[in-house]
């Protein structure tokens, strides 16, 4: 495991000094009641000082990002950002879930895709990163792996109502969401979701649960009608 934290170490950028902070924060609390380890030596620690840092410089890039919002806007903002299937996205494009140290009944039953699993990881990260090398270490992550690239994530986030904004700007169809296919056991399935304007197909979707996958069709039906210039 040791060798596959450092391959995570060199994705994000950073190499620790204190080895045991970057393990500690890749350790659920199901490995650690599953090897009779005291409840501190899990990751929802690191979580909850990671939660801390990461609203203080969400805030503070938003503050100056956008000087005319006003603050129920920005607190609005802040909490997409930060959300639960904000992060979860965030750390999917890390791999993050194969890094996870889960008990063999969370791993068993798809621990490493679940969102809450993966976004409380990404949160101890942050907390690891900030105990390690200090703020402005954990600030550079932050803004490398979750601020980066928003209006891409806002548009994927968003993506059922831009959709639904689109298509009643432009068309007169009404969309529907397909179930188009599944796959896998009860604990690991996999939904295929298709997205109808009328009767034309205009994206698929993947997702472990229906509600996903049709975010995912929302979102590559949103970028086919950007390549035809329906925005």
């Amino acid at each position: 495991m040791n060798r596959d934290l450092k391959v995570l170490e060199e994705k994000i950028g950073y190499t620790f000094t204190d080895f045991s902070l970057i393990k500690k924060a890749m350790i659920h609390s199901s490995y650690a009641n599953e090897k009779h380890l005291p409840k501190y030596e899990c990751n929802e620690r690191l979580e909850f000082l990671g939660d801390a840092v990461l609203e203080l410089v969400a805030s503070e890039f938003l503050f100056y990002e956008n000087n005319r919002m006003p603050e129920g806007e920005l607190t609005k903002t802040r909490a997409s950002l930060v959300c639960e299937s904000a992060l979860a996205f965030c750390a999917k494009e890390l791999n993050l879930g194969f890094y996870l140290l889960l008990g063999k009944g969370e791993d068993a039953t798809g621990g490493r895709k679940r969102n809450s699993i993966t976004s409380d990881a990404m949160e101890a990260l942050i907390g690891a990163i900030y105990l390690d090398g200090g703020f402005a270490n954990a600030k550079e992550f932050i803004h490398r792996f979750i601020l980066d690239d928003l209006e891409n994530r806002t548009l994927f986030f968003d993506s059922k109502t831009i959709l639904q904004e689109i298509v009643q700007a432009h068309f007169k169809a009404a969309i529907t969401y397909r179930l188009v296919g599944e796959e896998g056991p009860d604990h690991d399935k996999s939904f295929h979701v298709a997205v109808y304007v009328g009767e034309e197909e205009y994206g698929i979707g993947t997702g472990h649960t229906k509600k996903a996958a049709e975010q995912v069709a929302a979102y590559q039906s949103i970028l086919r009608l950007r390549k035809m210039n329906i925005k």
